[in-house]
């Protein structure tokens, strides 16, 4: 069975620690639902499937999947330079350089890679809470 944050480890956590559970879903939903609609030079782009194939990428790092959620979109959504980019900093970050930082979407603007760093970094959060309740 599913273990998720938003059937399980929200009312959990609220119930152990009352209004965390609140202030950490909000943190969760505003770097998740955070975007600019761009990728690279286009503009007016729906980023949402490549927000999800990250945030779901870094749960499966982690053991966790979702049975309904299709891991081909991972495949088709993330080339091998970023999922290595997302394991490195999930879970070896004293590993992070700054190449391993430029290798990744090279074409990309900055705050599209610091975006991708808030994703992961809050997914891993996720996962590790979910773990710990």
């Amino acid at each position: 069975q599913d273990y998720t944050w938003e059937d399980h480890g929200y009312s959990l956590i609220n119930r152990l620690y009352p209004d965390v559970g609140q202030l950490l879903d909000e943190k969760f939903q505003v770097v998740y639902n955070l975007t600019y609609n761009t990728i690279a030079m286009h503009c007016g782009v729906d980023t949402s499937m490549l927000r999800r194939a990250i945030w779901n990428y870094v749960h499966c790092v982690f053991g966790i999947r979702y049975d309904d959620y299709d891991y081909g979109e991972v495949n088709q959504l993330l080339e091998r330079s970023l999922k290595i980019y997302i394991k490195t900093v999930a879970c070896y970050p004293e590993k992070t350089t700054k190449r391993t930082y430029t290798q990744f979407w090279r074409q990309f603007k900055h705050s599209e890679k610091v975006h991708v760093n808030l994703l992961l970094l809050e997914a891993r959060m996720q996962a590790a809470l979910l773990y710990a309740l």
